[in-house]
């Protein structure tokens, strides 16, 4: 793993840079880590944190987005660190997260029909537009008309996320399923 060659695509957050290892991350999910508390399933997540400025990370199926504490930092003195960590945990062999859990899909409701169509437009439409921008949409639930939707990785404290809700994900959403009548953030 020495001649990893990572790659850096900016993503439409200023703040937050997606970093492709050329490796599968986590091949079909995504896992959100916006505090270091919450990193404690993933030793590389810790060990992301561990750098300073970094304010969340989040692991997409083959690329992993690290967002920045502010503008004011940049990125060119948080890069050489990122690399290094990202590296050696791949050649470490080390499991990427320490315990098998979900993507985070809402319980064991029983999903009715418009339920069904939901997911199934987020998964094919939504989700792998939100993914090439270093972020993911995760489904959390379905009542009276709203699609409650939670935005995790780059899109998280992205200036545009309010505009990819309404705009992108309501309009695909209302357009294919007449049941909804809006979408929200949990």
């Amino acid at each position: 793993v020495r001649h990893m060659f990572i790659q850096t695509q900016d993503t439409p957050n200023p703040n937050s840079l997606k970093f492709i290892p050329g490796k599968p991350v986590l091949e079909t999910r995504t896992m959100d880590f916006p505090t270091p508390a919450a990193a404690f399933r993933s030793p590389l997540a810790r060990q992301l944190f561990r750098i300073e400025g970094v304010k969340s990370v989040f692991f997409g199926p083959d690329f992993i987005t690290v967002t920045k504490e502010s503008e004011e930092l940049d990125w060119n003195l948080l890069k050489p660190d990122i690399y290094a960590t990202i590296m050696d945990f791949f050649a470490s062999g080390l499991p990427l997260v320490t315990e098998e859990t979900s993507s985070g899909e809402a319980g064991s409701e029983e999903d009715d029909e418009v339920v069904a169509m939901i997911k199934e437009l987020l998964d094919t439409r939504i989700r792998p537009t939100v993914q090439e921008d270093g972020g993911d949409v995760i489904y959390k639930g379905f009542e009276d008309g709203i699609v409650q939707l939670k935005l995790q990785g780059s899109c998280t404290s992205c200036p545009s996320s309010i505009i990819t809700l309404k705009n992108g994900i309501q309009n695909m959403l209302q357009f294919y399923i007449p049941e909804v009548e809006g979408v929200e953030q949990v």
